[in-house]
């Protein structure tokens, strides 16, 4: 009876350990970074913070100086005319290199990621479009390849768009599963 006693506490110990573990090598992969500035816009624009970090994580790995071969700039990778559209919203201006600034980045790719999801009241669509461009996911749905309520992601046309929801959608879970718990 001792010896299974003994055997008990050093499975239930190494399992837990091993449970613990776990969640800090994923903490490591799923990092949090530009908490204050995440959550301020996230609060600003009515968005869950941790669609935020997995759209960063899934953009640039949280590298604010990340660039893109198509010119996209910073950690939620914004092109230059989608920057210029969304200052011009928020009655701002913008110098050279204010995108590779993670507050003005954080601020309008949130902004633009919700705008995306008030347009299509729909986390997936709104995630294409911020990939793909909107005009795209518009036709896409206007052509019936797609469903206007999203629920057929993966009919998305363009498999790098598909592969990007996909993605986003996974970090998404993760961080929730990885942080809500401890609010």
């Amino acid at each position: 009876m001792k010896k299974i006693l003994i055997f008990l506490i050093i499975f239930v110990t190494i399992f837990f350990g091993a449970y613990k573990c776990k969640k800090i090598i994923l903490k490591n992969l799923y990092v949090i970074k530009y908490e204050d500035i995440v959550k301020e816009y996230s609060k600003k624009y009515q968005i869950d913070e941790y669609l935020i970090y997995a759209t960063i994580k899934a953009e640039s790995n949280f590298d604010e100086k990340a660039i893109s071969n198509k010119g996209a700039k910073g950690l939620m990778q914004i092109i230059d005319s989608t920057a210029e559209e969304i200052a011009e919203k928020l009655g701002m201006s913008l110098n050279e290199g204010d995108i590779l600034k993670p507050e003005i980045n954080i601020n309008f790719g949130t902004k633009y990621l919700s705008d995306l999801i008030v347009k299509y009241n729909c986390i997936e669509l709104a995630l294409a479009a911020y990939n793909a461009g909107s005009g795209k996911v518009d036709s896409w749905i206007n052509e019936k390849k797609l469903k206007s309520d999203g629920s057929d992601i993966q009919n998305i046309p363009y498999s790098e768009t598909k592969n990007y929801v996909r993605k986003i959608l996974m970090n998404y879970e993760t961080y929730k599963k990885l942080y809500q718990e401890e609010v």
